[in-house]
């Protein structure tokens, strides 16, 4: 083990996981706009997603998502309740 740690806490661009989140956003991209949440919604959701003690290494520990991509969904909610 390398005793490198999770960072609780972060979101994909946050975590030093550049190669991830640019796949992410690419599939972002291809959401079809009567699908994609309004970006007040979406910086409203990662906002929660940042505070969420289930938020690990980038990736909501709960049901296994990347918060960017769930959250960039009109119809996705949070799997606990939070958004």
């Amino acid at each position: 083990m390398s005793g490198k740690t999770e960072c609780r806490g972060c979101l994909l661009w946050e975590s030093g996981r550049a190669d991830v989140l640019e796949d992410v956003q690419r599939h972002i991209e291809k959401i079809p706009p009567s699908d994609k949440a309004e970006p007040a919604a979406y910086d409203a959701r990662l906002a929660v997603c940042a505070a969420c003690a289930h938020l690990v290494g980038g990736t909501c520990l709960k049901c296994g998502c990347y918060p960017e991509f769930r959250a960039a969904f009109r119809r996705q909610h949070c799997p606990i309740h939070t958004w």
